[in-house]
């Protein structure tokens, strides 16, 4: 069943992860710095400290979430938009959005609900994203 790293769109996966990357920068520095700030205790104008981690672990974890998408298409066969779509809600609900949740309920976190909802509806769009590009090419 997972034999499938040959059946792979490289194409497709580099454009999913541009894509996913590309929204978090969007989401999280565009459309909801200050209340993702808010939701870690920090000034709604603070600026994140430009280390490597910073810059290369987001886009890292996008790829790694986007080769795992595509290998699950392969391996389940998956190529409409439909089963595309409802693989990428289930996997960003029930993967990524729930792990989110889980790591926002540790005491670190002075407003977890928000964090969760910021991160967990960030990770939710992207993984429709992937999952809607790579059915595509």
């Amino acid at each position: 069943m997972f034999d499938v790293l040959n059946d792979l769109d490289w194409i497709g996966i580099l454009a999913g992860f541009l894509a996913f990357t590309l929204l978090g920068g969007a989401w999280f520095a565009g459309i909801f710095p200050a209340a993702y700030h808010r939701s870690l205790g920090r000034d709604p104008g603070a600026r994140p400290d430009p280390t490597p981690l910073f810059f290369a672990g987001p886009p890292l974890t996008c790829l790694v979430i986007t080769i795992t998408t595509a290998i699950l298409m392969a391996a389940l066969k998956i190529d409409t938009y439909g089963d595309a779509l409802l693989l990428g809600l289930i996997t960003g609900v029930g993967y990524l959005t729930a792990n989110t949740v889980n790591i926002a309920i540790n005491p670190n976190f002075p407003r977890p609900l928000l964090y969760a909802a910021i991160s967990g509806g960030y990770n939710i769009v992207g993984s429709l994203i992937v999952s809607a590009v790579l059915v595509t090419l």
